[in-house]
């Protein structure tokens, strides 16, 4: 049924659209490509609790698979997975689909290449860790608009705290390495890793 605006169906459905942005698009299929088993399973539950049609993967086979199965309507996607780069699945998603909205999550660390990721296609990025809010309100914003800033993002300090959490993990837990590789004295690294994260 077609409704007239001005009529009482129309503002209706624009109250229901400006409360949920997600009711506007029929198709709501959600690609998430990501390969920490724990955040991937986080954020589909999230995410299909806001009506997302969610699918996963953890590689970038697995993801550009998806795509050409059935290239969804919305994508989020980790720049660095375990068999290559995010991007690939972002170009091919692209390909498939031209007006899907694809994210790309980046460590602080490659933000630089994230902005190469939007130039490929993607409709914008986040830096991990990013959580189910700040996501969805960047796949809802208007093309060419940045999301709203959250409301409480991470200090400074946290933000560097997660750098140095990811490197230590990347090293293997060797903070040997992870010291050598972030340029800082071991008993500094070590004295960091002991303490809680920062709020």
């Amino acid at each position: 049924m077609l409704t007239q605006p001005g009529t009482a169906a129309a503002t209706d459905a624009a109250v229901i659209s400006d409360a949920d942005p997600l009711a506007a698009f029929s198709d709501r299929s959600l690609l998430i490509v990501d390969d920490d088993k724990p955040f991937q399973t986080r954020l589909a539950r999230a995410m299909e609790s806001r009506g997302y049609h969610v699918q996963v993967a953890d590689s970038v086979a697995d993801g550009v698979s998806a795509v050409e199965a059935r290239a969804p309507a919305f994508a989020v996607i980790d720049m660095r997975l375990g068999d290559g780069n995010g991007l690939d699945v972002i170009a091919r998603l692209k390909e498939r689909r031209p007006e899907a909205r694809g994210v790309i999550l980046t460590g602080y660390g490659n933000i630089a290449t994230a902005v190469t990721a939007v130039k490929l296609g993607a409709f914008d990025y986040l830096a991990k860790p990013a959580d189910a809010d700040e996501i969805h309100g960047t796949l809802m914003a208007q093309p060419g608009e940045r999301a709203d800033p959250p409301e409480n993002p991470m200090s400074a300090d946290r933000v560097r705290w997660e750098h140095i959490q990811r490197v230590y993990e990347l090293c293997g837990r060797n903070v040997s390495e992870t010291a050598r590789r972030l340029n800082m004295h071991r008993r500094t690294l070590q004295r960091i890793l002991a303490k809680r994260a920062p709020r």
